[in-house]
């Protein structure tokens, strides 16, 4: 281990080793406090167009912005990006027989419009080749430098263009290619390495690992799901070594100079991670919102965001951020998405199959982060007709059409006919129906905790199964067999589209983070005002608990035709 160059970085490091140091609040208990909250995507490198992966990222990061905000808890905000240096970017510009600036913008530009067609309710859009990251990058690195952290030596390893990293002799194999050509290349994902010999600037990542278990060990939900926080303390238990960061400029160009030295340009992840400083003012009014962070990544870059990004963050003197949320991948058919396989998932051909709303509740019903999920035409068809077309939108269009709702509007609810307390010889409610209020009552709580635990997935399965038990509802008591002209009859009938309405009010509010688009189409259609609709204080059937209901009577809001239209099969 080098001993430490200075008192600065002896005091900073003892720092990081206090128990109790900058201790892990979580980012939800932010939340619930109010205080501002900086929620990230990744920065996506633009050595191409966007496929599926970065659209679930982003995905999951506007479910979990939208949910708070309809929650109403304090400011917040949403960032995503591009990462636009590298070696990689520069040879695949060179390649394509552009300059990498222009290559960039293009790439770039196909990014933004991605988001903004799939609804990304981000707040910014941060660039690394824009002026402001630029400036914010130099000062980290003179902040490492004052403090002692950076050293220059010779530095030789295998090097992997595809990821941006060097990797141990460990983390290598020989592998042949398709002609037969045998290759060094890494053992987790087969790219190809090479030995690359350099003078660079060192980072002492090897004084961390102490540090780095304590901020771990504080608090076992800074990383979520659980099983990348056990991956992570299994890399600590291992070598921790000195990272090289910088790379000698006659081979990268594209990047940032490192300051005072114009032979060494500064390693594109160091550059990359001080993004999410960069959005929030850096070196100048970061404090506002820093370590409020929540940092949403995929497996294949846990890492550096969970071992390099925290100790770089401690070397100056930040804490790390508060949450680290992970994801897996995606796979068409079984198969690792690949060019050479030619079957990259399109996201905006698939927003053409199955509309933008359709595909994003694909993505975050089926994705599940500990594993990867995989995608295929049948599959995604299947979900959408029978959730969102038969199950969600056929009860939309069952109650509120005029030959079982003549009047168009909320009808009354009748508390003989469906008592606080079930009661054979006078009200007309069975068990399953208490079950069903019961399951409705409990289900906001219950998607804000799956929220709460980074289990998107597990809130829409739990807000379709309410649906389908509502349906199972309509279906057990026939409303469309009662007389109108029957008291009675009427008054039953009443109080079960009364229901049923409530339940696709709630809903209809459960889903907006999820599916913006369709949650407007439900609560338009049930005439719930854009004022209404806050997760704050939503409260279901409170005629059945004898309280006044501002929906009763009220008219419905017009008819936009079909929720859902069913997708047709590929044949």
């Amino acid at each position: 281990m080098l001993l430490l160059r200075s008192l600065a970085a002896r005091r900073l490091l003892r720092a990081a080793l206090l128990p109790g140091q900058g201790s892990r609040r979580g980012c939800h208990a932010s939340d619930r406090s109010g205080r501002p909250l900086l929620l990230t995507t990744p920065i996506f490198y633009v050595n191409g167009p966007p496929h599926i992966g970065h659209l679930y990222s982003a995905l999951l990061a506007d479910a979990l912005h939208r949910h708070r905000e309809l929650q109403g808890r304090g400011r917040g905000r949403f960032t995503t990006g591009t990462d636009e240096h590298g070696l990689k970017i520069q040879m695949t510009a060179a390649a394509s027989g552009s300059s990498p600036e222009p290559f960039c913008d293009c790439m770039s530009a196909k990014f933004q419009e991605l988001f903004n067609q799939a609804g990304i309710s981000y707040t910014d859009f941060i660039r690394t080749t824009e002026p402001r990251h630029k400036r914010a990058v130099e000062h980290f690195w003179a902040s490492l430098q004052d403090q002692g952290w950076l050293y220059q030596a010779h530095y030789e390893g295998w090097y992997c263009t595809a990821e941006e990293t060097f990797l141990a002799a460990s983390q290598v194999t020989e592998r042949p290619d398709a002609h037969g050509n045998r290759h060094m290349v890494s053992l987790e994902s087969g790219h190809q390495v090479h030995w690359t010999k350099e003078e660079n600037f060192m980072f002492k990542l090897s004084e961390f690992r102490e540090p780095l278990l304590r901020w771990l060990q504080e608090s076992k939900a800074t990383i979520t799901p659980e099983p990348f926080h056990q991956q992570v303390l299994h890399w600590l238990e291992q070598d921790l070594p000195d990272l090289s960061v910088s790379r000698d400029r006659k081979r990268l160009q594209w990047g940032i100079p490192v300051p005072h030295d114009s032979t060494q340009t500064i390693y594109v992840w160091v550059d990359a991670l001080v993004n999410y400083l960069t959005v929030v003012g850096y070196p100048d009014t970061h404090h506002t919102w820093w370590p409020s962070a929540t940092h949403i990544v995929g497996k294949d870059i846990l890492k550096f965001h969970a071992i390099y990004w925290p100790a770089l963050l401690m070397a100056v003197g930040l804490e790390p951020p508060e949450k680290i949320l992970v994801h897996s991948h995606w796979t068409v058919q079984g198969q690792k998405m690949s060019k050479t396989l030619g079957n990259v998932v399109d996201p905006q051909a698939c927003f053409q199959r199955y509309s933008v709303d359709g595909f994003r509740y694909f993505l975050l019903r089926q994705g599940v982060p500990e594993r990867d999920c995989d995608y295929y035409d049948e599959k995604a068809v299947n979900l959408v007709n029978s959730e969102l077309a038969d199950a969600l939108g056929g009860l939309l269009n069952r109650c509120t059409a005029p030959s079982l709702n003549p009047s168009g509007s909320y009808p009354g609810f009748s508390e003989a006919c469906f008592p606080r307390v079930m009661d054979n010889r006078r009200g007309k409610a069975m068990a399953e129906d208490y079950k069903l209020v019961s399951s409705v009552k409990d289900l906001p709580a219950h998607v804000s905790d799956c929220f709460e635990r980074f289990q998107i997935y597990r809130a829409l399965e739990s807000i379709l199964d309410c649906v389908r038990q509502t349906n199972g509802f309509l279906q057990r008591h026939r409303p469309w067999k009662l007389r109108r002209e029957d008291p009675e009859e009427q008054q039953w009938q009443d109080t079960i589209l009364h229901v049923t309405l409530e339940c696709l009010r709630i809903y209809g509010s459960l889903l907006q983070p999820m599916i913006p688009n369709t949650a407007d189409k439900i609560l338009t259609r049930l005439g719930v005002s854009p004022t209404e609709r806050s997760l704050s204080n939503l409260s279901f059937l409170p005629r059945y608990y004898g309280e006044r209901s501002p929906f009763e009577g009220r008219r419905f809001g017009p008819d936009a035709g079909l929720l859902f239209p069913k997708l047709e099969k590929s044949k």
